[in-house]
């Protein structure tokens, strides 16, 4: 059985992970981490982690200066971390690589197993098509998210353009430009509106034809269970930093 804490609990993410792990017999969420000291059901929750008097894998789905701070609590007291929150910084992420090397960091801008198979199909593509056709990612979340483009977005991004040996420069906006697409453009667009949870499409588009790849999320119950397998993933691991291409080795061929 393995122990979590969801920083983040109050929030539509943590009230969906508490629900999901609630029907599981593999873990239990033994308290969260949120604004205000309180109760989810008889879970204890504490406005700031030096209040926590138990251990866990912890789970963040709260902002970046959250995740900075679970991953350096989680450095000094020896707790696993699942960071899931988006829109950090370089600075940020120094922060979390800084703690992977005494515990073990699992870090996602998107929990679901099905985007990041989409991320390795992106991949594939790139390696066979992406000389010839252009590549645009197009994503779409609802109408309250802050950071654009999404980081799932980025991530797709950045893997097509590792592949491509970083060749690909990323446009976000064409309107202030009269000119021709450029053959080294990567087009990220983002669409904002009423309560779409996540859709992402990445489309490779030759003279004649066009592949598109693409991943819609009904629920936010996808992202949970994604962070849920990561947390009993990362609990077992030697200290480090990890990524879905961690998880999902073994079950896709490609990775």
């Amino acid at each position: 059985m393995t122990d979590i804490i969801i920083q983040g609990i109050y929030g539509r993410m943590g009230r969906t992970l508490v629900e999901k792990i609630s029907t599981r017999e593999d873990c239990h969420v033994v308290a969260g981490v949120d604004r205000e000291s309180g109760h989810v059901g008889d879970i204890p929750v504490y406005n700031e982690f030096a209040q926590l008097s138990c251990k866990g894998v912890i789970i963040d789905f709260s902002s970046p200066a959250g995740a900075v701070a679970a991953a350096t609590y989680g450095a000094e007291h020896g707790l696993p971390c699942v960071i899931c929150s988006t829109g950090l910084s370089k600075e940020d992420e120094a922060a979390l690589e800084a703690a992977s090397a005494k515990i073990p960091v699992f870090r996602s801008a998107n929990m679901s197993l099905g985007v990041n198979v989409l991320i390795e199909l992106a991949r594939q593509a790139t390696r066979v098509l992406g000389g010839e056709f252009d590549i645009e990612i197009v994503e779409k979340h609802h109408r309250n998210k802050l950071d654009a483009p999404s980081g799932t977005a980025l991530m797709i991004a950045d893997a097509i353009n590792a592949e491509a040996g970083g060749k690909y420069e990323y446009v976000y906006d064409r309107s202030q430009v009269r000119q021709k697409r450029g053959a080294q453009e990567l087009g990220i667009s983002a669409v904002r509106g009423g309560g779409i949870v996540g859709e992402h499409e990445v489309l490779f588009c030759g003279p004649e034809e066009v592949v598109t790849l693409h991943h819609s999320a009904g629920s936010r119950g996808v992202f949970a269970d994604g962070a849920i397998q990561a947390a009993l993933y990362v609990a077992n691991q030697q200290p480090g930093y990890y990524t879905m291409t961690d998880l999902l080795r073994g079950k896709l061929p490609c990775v």
